[in-house]
């Protein structure tokens, strides 16, 4: 249970109970920080809207980097949410999720490919605390994914890093999405 309740559709108001259903349509159920955040109804909206607009923006990378990158900085922060609600969502994008069980074997596991492994450690030196973020890693990943692919990466390593953290400080945990698999195949 969250340490501040979700928004109820009662309270969220017009708007808010339209978006409501529309997260409804779209993952099966309200997504629990989406309704806590309501609380606050401009970071709520400016959330949404930033939400979309990168996941719109975001196609350099092959998803199955960016997933991998996104689900290791959510399970370093340690957001059972994050993890929850990724895992379903790499499963629906028909990525192999029974890799993410060996996760913290990444640098040696032949599941995990050299892109692969690259992002991944990148993730783990952003989150970090301090960051251990090298010149090195850098150029490596830009040789890799390219200006706009290192940019892409950086960008949905740094979102998850605040998703992820706001959601544990909040006390927001899994939902049951992986295992109940709320959403229809085609997400968007």
């Amino acid at each position: 249970m969250p340490r501040i309740p979700a928004v109820p559709d009662a309270e969220a108001g017009v708007f808010g109970r339209l978006v409501y259903r529309f997260a409804r349509r779209r993952f099966g159920a309200v997504p629990e920080p989406f309704a806590v955040a309501r609380h606050h109804r401009k970071v709520f909206w400016a959330s949404a809207v930033a939400e979309l607009a990168y996941e719109r923006a975001c196609t350099a990378l092959p998803k199955r980097v960016r997933e991998l990158a996104v689900y290791r900085t959510a399970t370093v922060v340690g957001c059972s949410w994050c993890v929850d609600f990724g895992t379903m969502l790499q499963r629906l994008d028909g990525l192999d999720v029974e890799r993410l069980q060996h996760i913290d074997e990444y640098a040696t596991h032949p599941l995990f490919d050299a892109q692969e492994r690259l992002a991944i450690a990148y993730a783990d030196a952003m989150t970090a605390q301090p960051m251990t973020v090298t010149d090195e890693q850098v150029a490596e990943l830009e040789a890799a994914f390219g200006r706009a692919g290192l940019v892409e990466l950086t960008t949905q390593i740094a979102l998850e890093n605040m998703r992820a953290r706001s959601n544990h400080a909040l006390g927001i945990t899994d939902q049951g999405f992986d295992a109940a698999c709320r959403v229809r195949a085609s997400r968007g």
